[in-house]
């Protein structure tokens, strides 16, 4: 099997190698998320109160301890909020138990009155537009009039009153000028496909701007217009390998590529607040590499990147004066920074979880390995740091989506493994996004075939180097990779030594046929990757692991949330019961005021302890007394079953 390995530049390594507290890991963030007011005078971020997540506040350059909350919740916690355009309220988004029926609410800063904007029962709003020429209004998408479909409102901020401005027609997705008029949309085709559609004006009928194929489908989304409208800022791999930052000309729909790559994904634009021009491009590759398109920012870019680790723009004032910057680091916590364009100083501001800093994190080491069929697999390892890498135990950790990516920088889950003595093994199998159209569609109808067969075929070389003990292996993930779990334990038993799996899609027939209905619009991307439960209900049945629930005979952690939306209880319990009535070992953990993973720290830190329990009663690792973490002893009483 052909492979080359690239280790990533050590950043800061040091020498205590004793074990990380879960807390530390797991628990809340000390700060994170911040955002910079319109007028670049104040600072909003997410941090604990109480021991909830919430937003609080401060001048921006005040000193430390200033600052002060300014929401209440006492349930889940806020995780994400904007500031209103005028800057004196903050908006922010909840669900209720993980429902993800999110319901959009905000505070004035200055009476501190609360409200409810959209105060709808099992209905499920978004923020799509804040504009700065706005500063009273602003638009959500909400799924009022029929559950698959969210149309668009203009909320006054004033009076809370909602005014429909735009119908969903089947959209995946919209886009709204500066003026807060809806201009374009993403609508999905019979075949797979799908058309960018434009507009004028509010009341103008909607025209096709271009269409692509199934193929560039999921890699196509209409970002921004330009002022003046004529122009409609795009990223699509359409004409391309890899996904193109592109401007479309709104009525010629003639293209101008503006940063492509032969090999990798475009992920992300950051754009001029006034004139949406794009300044900074960033390509999806083994690290997140920024191309600079505005020169007049280039020497603040070279500033910010001299920092060290990947850089991500957050955002600036709407004067563009003030921009957030973060690094991420593979070793070390997510640094956030201020920067004020054209000094070429930027000023930190905090860490997301400092106490990191104590501890000896682990190196992500980026790696490509030739696959059986010789597909280039892309994927990173994370090795515990100061032990000789030989035989050791692994754990191959596979990612959500399964439309998503593994990118390089700090991975809770993948330092805590490294941390017990886990090799940690997470490769983009085909089907994984950010490498290119041709990649993506290689996993097409490979659920549970070659795309496991990729997590074989990666394993399997790392057993070649010497570097793990084949008898100590472990497979484990959340949502696509508590599927992959499953499947591990089910198709590949011999391979894996025990597996966990954290809201796993163990139906396909069910997972397929009871989506959420907001997710209507991609069901027949969801068909062509996957397969059509109407037509070809025996193909599903024989990649589902509840179908193949006989063929498992490994130890097996099971975790669910009792509000799932994407995943029914029903099959998980299924699943659990066959396995206990069969004598396999099985540990499943329920936990009821949970959705589709795990949002409240004590469920957070009861799930890590007990994983860790797990994983090392079957391969052999460290782990840290359940007593020794306070938080973990209360959580939900979620249901455990032990066979």
């Amino acid at each position: 099997m052909e492979s080359n390995i690239v280790t990533a530049v050590a950043g800061r390594r040091g020498t205590d190698h004793s074990l990380i507290p879960r807390t530390v890991l797991f628990g809340n963030p000390q700060r994170v998320e911040p955002a910079i007011s319109p007028d670049g005078h104040r600072l909003a971020w997410i941090a604990p109160d109480g021991g909830v997540l919430n937003v609080w506040v401060r001048d921006l350059d005040a000193v430390p301890g200033s600052e002060r909350v300014v929401t209440r919740d006492r349930d889940r916690g806020i995780h994400t909020f904007a500031w209103g355009p005028a800057g004196d309220r903050i908006l922010y988004l909840r669900d209720h138990d993980g429902d993800e029926n999110w319901v959009l609410h905000d505070v004035h800063l200055e009476t501190g009155v609360e409200r409810v904007l959209t105060p709808i029962q099992d209905v499920q709003a978004s923020i799509l537009k804040i504009s700065k020429h706005c500063p009273g209004h602003i638009l959500v998408m909400i799924n009022l009039v029929r559950a698959e479909a969210h149309d668009v409102y203009r909320l006054d901020l004033d009076s809370g009153a909602l005014t429909k401005v735009c119908d969903d027609r089947g959209f995946v997705m919209c886009v709204a000028d500066e003026a807060l008029t809806v201009r374009a949309a993403l609508a999905p085709l019979p075949d797979g496909g799908a058309v960018v559609l434009v507009r004028d004006t509010d009341g103008s009928p909607w025209r096709p701007l271009f269409q692509v194929g199934h193929e560039d489908a999921m890699s196509t989304t209409p970002l921004a217009f330009s002022p003046d409208g004529t122009r409609l800022l795009c990223i699509t791999s359409d004409g391309a390998e890899a996904a193109q930052l592109v401007w479309v000309d709104s009525t010629t729909a003639d293209r101008t590529v503006l940063v492509a790559d032969p090999t990798f994904d475009v992920a992300t634009a950051v754009l001029h607040v006034d004139t949406n021009e794009p300044r900074v491009a960033f390509v999806d590759g083994e690290r997140l590499t920024p191309v600079v398109l505005d020169p007049g920012i280039a020497d603040d870019i070279a500033a910010l990147t001299a920092l060290g680790g990947d850089l991500e723009l957050l955002g600036s004032d709407d004067h563009d004066r003030v921009w957030l910057a973060a690094t991420i680091h593979d070793d070390g916590p997510i640094r956030y920074y201020t920067y004020r364009k054209g000094s070429g100083e930027p000023v930190f501001l905090f860490a997301h979880r400092p106490d990191l800093d104590q501890y000896t994190l682990a190196g992500m080491e980026p790696f490509t390995v030739r696959a059986r069929d010789g597909l280039t697999l892309h994927g990173y390892l994370t090795a515990p740091p100061g032990q000789p890498r030989r035989g050791l135990p692994a754990v191959v950790l596979v990612h959500g989506g399964p439309w998503h990516r593994d990118t390089w920088g700090y991975q809770p889950d993948a330092q805590w493994l490294a941390n017990r003595g886990y090799l940690v093994i997470q490769t983009n199998f085909r089907g994984s996004t950010g490498y290119g159209k041709a990649f993506l569609d290689a996993g097409n109808r490979q659920w549970g075939a070659a795309m496991h067969d990729d997590l074989l075929d990666t394993l399997a070389w790392t057993i070649e180097q010497g570097w793990v003990d084949p008898t100590r292996v472990a497979i484990m993930g959340a949502s696509y990779g508590a599927y992959a779990a499953l499947i591990g334990a089910a198709f590949t038993p011999d391979v894996f030594a025990c597996a966990v799996a954290v809201a796993a899609p163990a139906d396909l027939n069910n997972l397929l046929t009871s989506i959420p209905p907001y997710w209507k619009a991609a069901i027949v991307q969801a068909h062509l990757r996957v397969g059509n439960p109407e037509t070809e209900p025996e193909f599903l049945r024989s990649r589902s692991p509840l179908d193949q629930v006989d063929k498992i005979r490994i130890p097996v952690m099971v975790v669910h949330g009792g509000n799932d939306p994407r995943v029914p209880q029903a099959d998980i319990d299924r699943l659990v019961e066959t396995l206990d009535r069969r004598g396999v070992p099985v540990t499943y953990r329920l936990y009821p005021d949970e959705g589709h993973g795990l949002a409240k720290p004590a469920n957070r830190l009861d799930f890590y302890a007990t994983a860790e329990q797990f994983l090392a009663d079957h391969l052999g690792g460290r782990m840290e007394p359940v007593g020794d973490d306070p938080d973990a002893a209360v959580p939900t009483t979620p249901t455990l079953v032990e066979g």
